[in-house]
């Protein structure tokens, strides 16, 4: 059994509850950060978009000329798109749920 008073004190010099928080001021260059990560994601839509024409086209043209090949690759390619641009309009969404979780263990 330990001493009261060596209880006492480590119970005084350990933390007992952590709090930290992310905040935005704390390091040079946050806010740039910020804006290149929108931009990235900004790129990131404008790329699923044009992939998902391409592939419409594709599917189309193989469609359209009697080569399944062509159309099995054009509608992977629309639903890889779709995918892509789901990911990157949730992408935010999905690191606050997790970071949620993480906060509630």
């Amino acid at each position: 059994m330990p001493h009261p008073d060596l209880q006492s004190t480590l119970t005084q010099l350990l933390p007992m509850n952590i709090s930290i928080d992310p905040n935005s001021n704390g390091l040079p260059g946050i806010g740039q950060l910020n804006k290149i990560v929108g931009a990235s994601m900004t790129v990131g839509l404008i790329l699923a978009v044009l992939a998902l024409i391409m592939s419409a086209v594709v599917w189309a043209m193989g469609a359209n000329s009697s080569n399944p090949h062509l159309a099995g690759r054009g509608k992977l390619g629309v639903v890889i798109a779709l995918g892509a641009a789901i990911v990157t309009g949730a992408s935010v969404a999905l690191v606050n749920f997790f970071w949620n979780v993480g906060q509630a263990v």
